[in-house]
């Protein structure tokens, strides 16, 4: 059976733990190569990572919008107190024109965006992983919150294609 989530769900400590977002950082770097490894030479892009889930095209598309809004509330922790984002509608997101693009342009952007990403992560300082950032009608969260929900959703994502890739033989 395939799993939902094959390396688990995202984990937090109860307080900032720098040692923990700098792993993640490092981890986020890392996810642009990991990105292009996982879909070489794959001979299926339409098919989906599980019954009824998105297929790795969609997935690898929703990976760089979703690191890019991630990407934008990093700077909007950065550059404005306590701002509230707005999120977005991923599975919309996943039916527009662009989601049935070759792959490519989505790992391209990722490796661009996770470049200027990663400079942004690793220029903030103890003070600024603290600063709170929220979704409309959510709760505060702090920013160091970010590199590490994203480490482990790259993760994620390159693993369910992994786990796919093995499973149907793409």
């Amino acid at each position: 059976m395939l799993e939902v989530y094959p390396v688990g769900r995202v984990q937090f400590p109860p307080s900032l733990d720098l040692g923990s977002v700098m792993i993640a950082i490092d981890r986020i770097e890392a996810f642009p190569a990991e990105l292009r490894a996982v879909i070489d030479g794959c001979g299926d892009l339409d098919h989906p990572i599980r019954e009824g889930a998105w297929s790795i095209r969609q997935l690898v598309h929703h990976v760089a919008d979703s690191h890019m809004h991630a990407y934008a509330r990093t700077k909007y922790v950065l550059t404005e107190e306590s701002p509230v984002v707005m999120p977005y509608d991923e599975v919309a997101w996943s039916r527009l024109a662009d989601a049935a693009l070759p792959p490519e342009p989505s790992v391209a952007f990722v490796t661009a965006l996770h470049a200027r990403w990663v400079e942004v992560l690793r220029g903030m300082s103890p003070a600024d992983l603290e600063r709170p950032w929220s979704v409309p009608g959510g709760e505060p969260r702090p920013a160091w919150r970010l590199p590490l929900t994203y480490a482990w959703h790259g993760t994620h994502h390159v693993a369910q294609i992994r786990q796919a890739r093995e499973h149907f033989v793409l």
